[in-house]
């Protein structure tokens, strides 16, 4: 219960900052539109193009702002309170310090701005990424050659389990939200038997205190131990 309340408490922070993001992701999409500004405007596309233009980018700002929360330590201070989780489920999939959730909406205002994403185009990725999130986290175990085979075109939960090994580098790997494409094509993917897998960190924070929701929102603030 403990565990599920904390991931609960970070989750509703992270809505509540995103619900004010919403506004500036309509404004900045109605805008693209006004001045036919972005991507899907400059190549003129139909519908379908849009909406894979859309997405694709859109999922392409939730690897890269992936990568460098972890390759950025003053970003990695805050995303770590994701990585804390010793029992990663469902819940884990929200589990952002509030820093980290304004800097992933301002990478996804970026990619709305570069690509010209309409609101149909975002809220199709939106709905995507939630339900891939819930999926990835989830306490679930498929089968390896299905896990495997979904894993060439979409983040299977297999797949991002590694993300959540304690030990780096298999921490720094498998950025992906939706699609797995990113982490394939930029070399960023790795594989771990899920038997080896145990999640947490191995080092900056306590491991014992992955519950305390104090001292989490604290953290980001505090010099990192190792």
């Amino acid at each position: 219960v403990n565990h599920a309340v904390v991931n609960f408490g970070f989750t509703v922070i992270h809505l509540i900052i995103h619900t004010f993001l919403a506004i500036l992701i309509v404004k900045f999409s109605d805008w693209c539109k006004l001045l036919d500004f972005g991507l899907v405007y400059w190549v003129n596309a139909n519908i379908l193009l849009t909406i894979i233009i859309g997405v694709l980018s859109l999922d392409l700002s939730s690897w890269l702002v992936h990568l460098v929360m972890h390759k950025t330590p003053v970003l990695w201070r805050f995303h770590l309170i994701h990585h804390t989780d010793n029992n990663v489920d469902v819940t884990t999939g929200l589990r952002h310090h509030p820093g980290d959730s304004l800097l992933r909406g301002i990478f996804f205002l970026f990619f709305i701005f570069i690509s010209g994403a309409p609101m149909y185009s975002v809220m199709i990725y939106q709905t995507l990424v939630v339900l891939s999130m819930a999926f990835t986290h989830a306490n679930i175990d498929l089968p390896k050659k299905l896990d495997r085979a979904l894993s060439f075109v979409l983040v299977s939960p297999n797949m991002h389990k590694v993300h959540h090994h304690w030990k780096q580098p298999y921490t720094d790997s498998n950025y992906g939200a939706v699609f797995s494409i990113w982490d394939r094509l930029l070399g960023t993917l790795r594989k771990l038997d899920t038997k080896d897998i145990r999640y947490g960190l191995d080092r900056y924070y306590p491991n014992e205190k992955d519950e305390d929701f104090i001292a989490l929102m604290k953290k980001p603030f505090q010099k990192l131990n190792g």
